[in-house]
């Protein structure tokens, strides 16, 4: 075949791939919208769920429920106490000059505010910080799981047990690390230094992102591309684009509310997952495909709670409520766990979402119909 001809042949290819291009660029099969909504709809009802739990009114909770508002109270304070310090600097600057022609005052007061709440998220770092401090919420978690069990046990009671899913709590309580009381305080201290490394990261990058969005004539691109490169690999190339479009002409305050909100919701969720992944270990390539596989409906269940927390004062209390709830959505993402003595073997079946189509489809009021085999069912 001669050059002409197979040009010609690959004229109508080339055709097709661009053809094909739109319809990849706008491609959201990795961050599915209904996947984020019914994130957000088990947001719901897990909270619900765990409510129902007679084990969550006991007098322990009920002092944990006072701990956690105290400390809500106190993570208020600990916010407030700098941006008072300033009011107090500027009085009595105004004793000695007179500030009432300028409006500086106030705008730095706003922007140490929202530096506090959004750029540096110091409110949602120490609510997240209190997990490792007062580390019960593993407890909570393990509570919620057997609940899920029993509600579902009896809810099946005259169905045919042989066809029921496998249990979620007794083979999860044989599983776990560290046993003795020295090891879990290792434990527990490593994972409080990783948080702190990660967010000592993320807080100096929002730092550096935020600053050069005031640079003259650029500025106005940074949070746009930042949007860009954050939602690129969540959403695709396509929605990126319209994201950042978008961004060029929006306030700088929204795109940061924007962009946190995102982290926040993420971070949140991961924190909300340390009792899975304190049993079921993954390698840091499986973790990945995990989160990857379940992204949308992750990101919607951890928005939910995410924009519960930010309630003053009763964040925390909403924070273990989310921790509970956790226990529901794991019976609803993943398998039920093999014995311990197949661990490895569910940890590296579990990178694969199995029953996501019918989890989406479903109604809420149905979840509970769905009948998912054990995971040893699925090995062998």
């Amino acid at each position: 075949m001669d050059k002409g001809s197979s040009a010609a042949v690959r004229a109508p290819e080339r055709a097709r791939d661009e053809l094909g291009k739109p319809t990849a660029l706008l491609d959201l099969s990795n961050f599915d919208i209904n996947a984020v909504l019914r994130g957000m709809q088990l947001t719901l009802v897990g909270a619900h769920r765990a409510l129902q739990n007679p084990a969550m009114f006991t007098s322990d909770h009920y002092k944990q429920a006072a701990y956690a508002v105290a400390v809500g109270i106190a993570i208020r304070l600990v916010v407030s106490i700098p941006i008072a310090m300033v009011k107090i600097t500027i009085w009595l600057l105004s004793l000695f000059v007179s500030l009432e022609t300028v409006t500086w005052d106030n705008s730095l007061i706003n922007g140490l505010d929202f530096m506090a709440e959004y750029v540096l998220q110091i409110p949602f770092f120490l609510m997240v910080l209190m997990r490792y401090m007062v580390p019960t919420l593993d407890n909570l978690f393990m509570q919620s799981l057997h609940w899920v069990d029993l509600t579902y046990t009896q809810k099946h009671k005259h169905d045919d047990q042989g066809q029921l899913r496998g249990l979620y709590y007794p083979n999860f309580s044989q599983y776990g690390g560290a046993t003795t009381v020295n090891a879990k305080k290792n434990a527990t201290w490593t994972a409080a230094y990783a948080f702190l490394n990660r967010y000592g990261r993320k807080a100096l990058l929002s730092l550096a992102i935020f600053a050069l969005s005031h640079v003259p004539v650029v500025g106005k691109f940074v949070l746009p591309a930042a949007s860009f490169y954050t939602f690129k690999q969540a959403v695709g190339t396509g929605p990126a684009i319209v994201i950042f479009g978008t961004g060029i002409f929006l306030p700088r305050r929204f795109l940061v509310i924007f962009l946190q909100t995102y982290f926040s919701s993420r971070s949140l969720m991961r924190e909300l997952l340390v009792p899975y992944f304190s049993r079921v270990h993954f390698t840091k390539d499986e973790k990945r495909n995990w989160f990857r596989n379940r992204e949308g409906v992750l990101f919607g269940f951890g928005l939910g709670f995410y924009i519960l927390t930010r309630v003053p004062l009763v964040g925390v209390l909403i924070y273990g409520i989310a921790e509970a709830s956790t226990a529901y959505l794991v019976t609803k993402i993943t398998d039920p766990p093999p014995p311990v003595s197949e661990a490895r073997q569910y940890a590296q079946s579990q990178q694969i979402w199995r029953n996501k189509h019918e989890i989406l489809s479903l109604s809420l009021a149905n979840l509970d119909i769905l009948q998912t085999p054990s995971s040893t069912d699925t090995m062998h």
